[in-house]
């Protein structure tokens, strides 16, 4: 039964409904040596009656082929993680879905999972499923740990994107602890936003701009590296309200990699106000 669960996920089947098109498939039960293939009522069953520390088994064998795998075809000794949230609708009462945000099926129920991908393998490494109606925090320090505890120990360096859910406190202090370094996008608070008047930007290729500083809200142990990059508007660009996009991430890196500057752009924009400039959030 367990085998009916692990295959339709190395399939990219994400539902149990979905994986019930394998039953009739003869090529997949060949090739797999499965007389036949369980109904998705059997594999509900099945799961809701395993024991307790089933899901914790799952876990540790997860972690025991991703460790396994990370290093095919070679070895490795740098991991990129990139963390993120997303929403999951469904359309019926299941277990712990809420109403929360949901920009595609707004009104309806949904899970808010935590998710970390592994970069350059594209390997799930991690998930913690929430609720739809979780806080913008809310299991970011679990997720984070089970990602740490899972990484090969012959790792020598790890390295973490992450969006605005993961940028608070807490979280960077942990990543500093495990000697991380890190890209996480900025909380767009009053303070950060007062400290983005004045700065004084370089550029850096011919289509953004950056400049850095250092910052310390009253929510952090000690000052941090902020980065913020900058575009112009061109005229044929969507946005005639505007005069700058732009992003900015709390970073520890040594260098913010100029083909790295886009991503997660349109999280600060510039207005344009009598001519003049300010950053207002997106």
């Amino acid at each position: 039964m367990i085998l009916s669960l692990v295959y339709p996920i190395i399939l990219g089947l994400d539902r149990l409904e979905t994986a019930s098109l394998l039953r009739s498939n003869g090529s997949f039960q060949y090739l797999t040596g499965l007389p036949t293939y369980p109904t998705p009522q059997s594999l509900r069953r099945f799961l809701l009656q395993a024991a307790p520390d089933f899901r914790e088994q799952l876990h540790r064998v997860n972690d025991y082929l991703l460790q396994h795998f990370i290093h095919r075809p070679a070895h490795r000794s740098r991991l990129i993680l990139d963390l993120d949230s997303t929403v999951v609708t469904v359309f019926g009462h299941q277990e712990g879905a809420a109403v929360g945000y949901n920009p595609r099926y707004r009104g309806k129920r949904s899970y808010d999972p935590l998710l970390c991908l592994e970069a350059n393998s594209s390997f799930l490494w991690d998930v913690e499923l929430r609720r739809g109606d979780a806080g913008t925090w809310a299991g970011s320090e679990e997720l984070l740990a089970c990602c740490f505890h899972s990484t090969p120990s012959d790792i020598r360096e790890v390295r973490v994107r992450a969006d605005a859910g993961f940028g608070y406190g807490p979280v960077l202090e942990m990543l500093e602890a495990r000697l991380a370094q890190y890209a996480v996008v900025a909380r767009m608070t009053r303070s950060l936003k007062y400290a983005l008047k004045g700065l004084r930007y370089e550029q850096m290729n011919p289509r953004w701009e950056i400049a850095e500083f250092e910052h310390h809200p009253h929510d952090w142990s000690q000052a941090r590296r902020c980065i913020v990059a900058r575009r112009r508007i061109a005229e044929t660009d969507p946005e005639p309200d505007f005069v700058y996009l732009g992003t900015l991430r709390v970073s520890s890196l040594a260098h913010q990699p100029a083909a790295d500057a886009g991503r997660g752009v349109a999280l600060l924009r510039w207005p344009r106000r009598n001519g003049a400039t300010h950053p207002r959030a997106a």
